[in-house]
């Protein structure tokens, strides 16, 4: 479970591969304003995307505390990680708790249910839906660029 503002999320455990503190993101002119930046994972870039700007959600962080916030690297086919405020909990959630949302509730699906935990309500993401089709085309063009932005620096 994690925080963006007052709003609590959560992803399926199988979709996330690691938690990170934020380490430096290389941010090329130009990026939306979604894209928070690059991170360069063992000479791969991974998109970060800034899930409240993503969500049109008012900036809960102020600049000095921004390094707190914590990246969740996702298992995907093309790597991806979610900047968020901060990572609240890694807990199963208690049985019966999670209430499916119908796809047609939310923009393109991208919440999947909701979980009544014993300190409140999260939105559960789907990882797959957070995007629509044609951002993921532009996150993998710029993506694209990057990775020959690093190349360029590694040729010899």
């Amino acid at each position: 479970m994690f925080a963006l503002g007052t709003l609590r999320c959560a992803l399926p455990r199988v979709a996330v591969r690691e938690l990170l503190p934020l380490p430096r993101l290389s941010r090329p002119p130009s990026l939306p304003a979604a894209v928070a930046g690059f991170l360069n994972l063992g000479g791969q870039p991974v998109p970060v995307l800034a899930l409240e700007q993503l969500f049109g959600l008012p900036s809960a962080v102020v600049e000095a505390d921004g390094v707190y916030r914590h990246l969740v690297l996702l298992r995907a086919e093309k790597p991806l990680a979610l900047l968020v405020d901060r990572v609240l909990d890694l807990a199963t959630p208690p049985p019966g708790s999670r209430r499916p949302v119908p796809p047609d509730q939310t923009l393109n699906g991208c919440v999947i249910a909701t979980l009544a935990m014993p300190d409140g309500f999260a939105s559960v993401l789907d990882p797959g839906r957070i995007l629509l089709a044609q951002e993921q085309a532009m996150l993998d063009d710029l993506t694209r660029r990057e990775r020959e932005r690093l190349d360029a620096w590694t040729a010899g």
